[in-house]
């Protein structure tokens, strides 16, 4: 074999050799406490609803979502973010069933505070379109336009009766302008000084999102781009988490996560708070089916997914895999 000098004079590969040796030298680690589990619970079933586009994801009853609560405290996950799935005829123009303390967001709230308590950071959405009948972020003008400055009263009313509920941390959704100012302030007035706000500071218009319109049996027409991002804007991600800061957020976060890691990294580059991601529906939906069509390593593409999230910034990742990859890493 001819022998060029020292080359090559540096070999990385040296790093690579054994798993051990991989692992030792990782720069990057996930951890069960980095994840947050998103759920949904539906009103009025009296057994879990599968979601046809999103396969081993299921709208839960109530005693269904007190079980998935345990098993994620069990696995280390940190977090659970509920949604509401309310009948179709209690949805109405104003999203009435948001702010009623018996609404069902509420009722599972207070049915997961009461099975962990202070075990797992109980999070709600807060947002109107799973209760609206136009399917929308806020209530609409009469020529059909999202409202900000009315939404943003409903959206204190919200905060209130989830806080009530029994929600450590409130996740304004719904991307109008003053919206974590208007919350805080709501939370401040009504004895909820240590309920905290999960600012979704980066929420882009994204066709990844389709899964969950079934999960939460959305009604909504038409698309949401009026408040939602533009997918081919970078600045103005700055310029919100900017006025969300401001306004007083405790955390931030951008969604959706993987086509966004750009994103990612520049917010994580830029603040002193805790910065989430979230990993989507449609995201979650494209490796699941890849995977069972045998394209893919199903395990080995969730791993590698969150591992790059991470990566990129997060500290915290909300994934529908957030039990079974805690429960994982736990084995491992």
């Amino acid at each position: 074999m001819t022998v060029y000098g020292n080359f090559p004079g540096s070999r990385p590969r040296r790093l690579r050799t054994t798993p051990a040796m991989r692992r030792m030298v990782a720069e990057t680690r996930l951890d069960p406490a980095n994840l947050i589990l998103p759920a949904f619970v539906r009103e009025g079933v009296t057994a879990p609803v599968a979601i046809s586009a999103m396969p081993g994801v299921q709208q839960h009853t109530l005693d269904t979502l007190r079980k998935a609560a345990v098993d994620a405290v069990s696995a280390g996950v940190s977090g659970i973010m509920l949604f509401g799935v309310p009948t179709d005829e209690k949805k109405d123009a104003r999203g009435t069933a948001g702010t009623d303390p018996d609404g069902i967001l509420q009722v599972g709230l207070r049915a997961v505070r009461e099975e962990v308590g202070d075990d797992l950071v109980i999070m709600s959405d807060l947002c109107l379109d799973e209760y609206t009948d136009h399917g929308h972020c806020g209530v609409l003008t009469a020529d059909g336009r999202v409202d900000n400055d009315a939404t943003l009263e409903r959206y204190a009313e919200m905060a209130q009766v989830q806080a009530d509920a029994g929600a450590h941390v409130v996740g304004p959704s719904g991307m109008m302008d003053g919206q974590v100012g208007v919350i805080r302030d709501a939370l401040d007035q009504t004895g909820h000084e240590d309920v905290s706000i999960l600012a979704y500071t980066v929420k882009y218009s994204s066709a990844f999102y389709g899964p969950f319109r079934e999960a939460v049996g959305s009604s909504l027409k038409g698309d949401r781009k009026t408040y939602q991002q533009d997918p081919a804007n970078a600045r103005e991600s700055l310029r919100e988490l900017a006025l969300d800061l401001d306004e007083g957020a405790d955390m931030v976060m951008v969604k959706p996560a993987g086509p966004y890691l750009d994103i990612l990294a520049k917010v994580a580059d830029s603040v002193d708070v805790p910065v989430a991601a979230y990993q989507i529906s449609g995201e979650y939906a494209t490796i699941e089916a890849a995977a069972e069509k045998g394209w893919i390593d199903r395990d080995a593409a969730i791993m590698e997914s969150l591992t790059g999230i991470r990566r990129a910034g997060a500290q915290m990742i909300l994934t529908y895999w957030a039990t079974e990859v805690a429960e994982r890493l736990r084995r491992s």
